[in-house]
């Protein structure tokens, strides 16, 4: 790759152990961005199918990959409804790469709970009710965890003078909500307006912020049933990979992209 294309930060990337975040996490490396990649294992117990093995993993091959093809990189197992996690990440990274400018709030504590429940959902994934427990467990990860990242990074940012960042949430669901995964909807639309409210509060400092809503994307869940709703459908144009959702996100954290800010971008 071209001197002149590499990028000099240092990129904070959550659930890069899997799917989009470790697209994202190789792709920033590609750039040379040097990563943290965070992420926490599902209980084997649940590893039942090729999503939730992919959530069980460590990030440890992540890594290798990067350093395998000249990337600076390291991992972090972390609990991000842990208030206390967002500063450790930030310490994490310091320490081994140099101070953040670049967070990626990626890591999802996925639930599905619904006012309606029933056994399943159309593809067969199991439903329960909303309770305190689903809220707190999806309000924790989705929405707490990203807001306290956010504010790590304006503080250290701000403390060292700084004057270029990026910030990059995803989100999920549509007008109506997310029948079928309410809290998590919900959890998503909070990131996402604390997200547009960093796009405007932290603009003085030279940082951007912005929202990608990807289309449905193969990290391991897609079934024939999947594919055949997406090819039905109105709004869904087609499944992505994880790659191509990270090629979008990796242009929101480059200089070409200084001027996007408070945007929530959807990709089809």
């Amino acid at each position: 790759m071209p001197e002149t294309a590499r990028m000099d930060h240092v990129a904070l990337v959550t659930g890069a152990n899997h799917g989009i975040g470790a697209a994202v996490a190789k792709a920033l490396a590609a750039r040379g961005v040097a990563v943290l990649c965070t992420y926490l294992r599902e209980s084997g117990e649940e590893a039942t199918d090729d999503y939730r093995r992919a959530r069980s993993a460590g990030g440890e091959a992540v890594v290798e990959e990067i350093r395998e093809a000249g990337g600076r990189a390291a991992s972090l197992e972390a609990d991000l409804s842990d208030p206390a996690a967002p500063a450790a990440l930030f310490d994490a990274a310091e320490h081994h790469l140099g101070a953040v400018d670049i967070l990626i709030n990626n890591a999802s504590g996925w639930i599905q709970d619904t006012f309606a429940p029933r056994p399943a959902d159309r593809f067969g994934r199991p439903l329960r009710a909303v309770t305190a427990e689903t809220w707190s467990r999806q309000f924790a990860v989705d929405a707490m965890a990203p807001a306290l990242l956010i504010a790590e990074l304006a503080r250290r940012h701000r403390a060292r003078g700084a004057t270029w960042g990026r910030i990059v949430g995803l989100t999920s669901g549509g007008d109506l909500g997310f029948p079928g995964e309410v809290s998590y909807g919900a959890a998503k639309a909070a990131q996402t307006d604390y997200t547009l409210s960093a796009a405007a509060e932290l603009a003085d400092l030279g940082i951007t912020a912005n929202v990608v809503h990807p289309p449905v994307t193969d990290t391991g869940w897609i079934t024939d049933e999947v594919r055949e709703f997406v090819a039905s459908s109105g709004t869904h144009f087609h499944v992505a990979t994880p790659d191509e959702v990270a090629r979008a996100i990796v242009f929101l954290t480059s200089d070409d992209a200084a001027l996007v800010t408070g945007n929530t971008i959807t990709l089809r």
